[in-house]
């Protein structure tokens, strides 16, 4: 299906089609709210041991938050647990990116704090991300969800990734997670997950999560 540009509301030239059918799905959305109220309970246990440690290891806020993009260029506003130092946007431009392509990665990356570094290896920062499943900006299993430096350097075939939610997880988190460093690796890993979707697909991949986190494999 041919895609048009549309201005979104971000002021972005966004190339829409129509939302995957994973996007629409009643039975996708039954289980991220299922998924959504387990992961803020467990939220809601940790936060306090976590916030302090945060706050004990580097000065700044609990929660970080950023502008991402979603399903079809949809901006919202995601959130996670402080990983680095409080100006680590402003000091991006110092850091060495070892990824290729439309991404950012650095395994030694000294943005990130002590307690920042523990929190990724375990995914324990991405908790409040429950929080953007039952809004519904987000969903358990989906692409990971871009910056607007990424989406802003996008050419109309990078927009396919954004046919379906950002997901918690996904076919690059089971793939490797940090450890895939091309661009168009992850998209073509996105878009394989678009063609092999089905409800059951996205168990499997909740499962092989599970394994890949208790693993603590590919993750900094």
């Amino acid at each position: 299906m041919a895609s048009d540009p549309i201005e979104a509301a971000s002021d972005l030239p966004i190339f829409r089609e129509a939302p995957h059918r994973s996007a629409v799905s009643g039975i996708k959305r039954s289980l991220d709210l299922l998924g959504a109220v387990v992961g803020l309970s467990i939220f809601a246990l940790l936060f306090l041991p976590i916030a302090i440690a945060i706050k004990l290891d580097s000065p700044g806020a609990v929660l970080y938050r950023q502008e991402r993009f979603g399903l079809q260029g949809k901006p919202f506003t995601i959130i996670k647990f402080r990983s680095m130092v409080q100006d680590a946007e402003a000091l991006k431009s110092v850091v060495q990116n070892e990824a290729s392509g439309l991404i950012f990665k650095n395994k030694q990356d000294p943005r990130v704090t002590r307690v920042g570094r523990f929190l990724r290896k375990t995914s324990l920062d991405e908790l409040p991300q429950f929080w953007n499943v039952l809004q519904g900006d987000m969903s358990l299993v989906g692409t990971r969800p871009p910056t607007r430096d990424e989406v802003s350097r996008y050419k109309p075939h990078h927009w396919q990734r954004l046919n379906v939610k950002p997901g918690l997880t996904g076919e690059w988190q089971v793939h490797g997670r940090s450890a895939v460093k091309d661009f168009e690796q992850v998209l073509e890993l996105d878009l394989r997950y678009q063609q092999r979707w089905t409800p059951l697909y996205d168990l499997k991949l909740i499962g092989r999560t599970i394994g890949v986190l208790l693993k603590k494999t590919g993750a900094y």
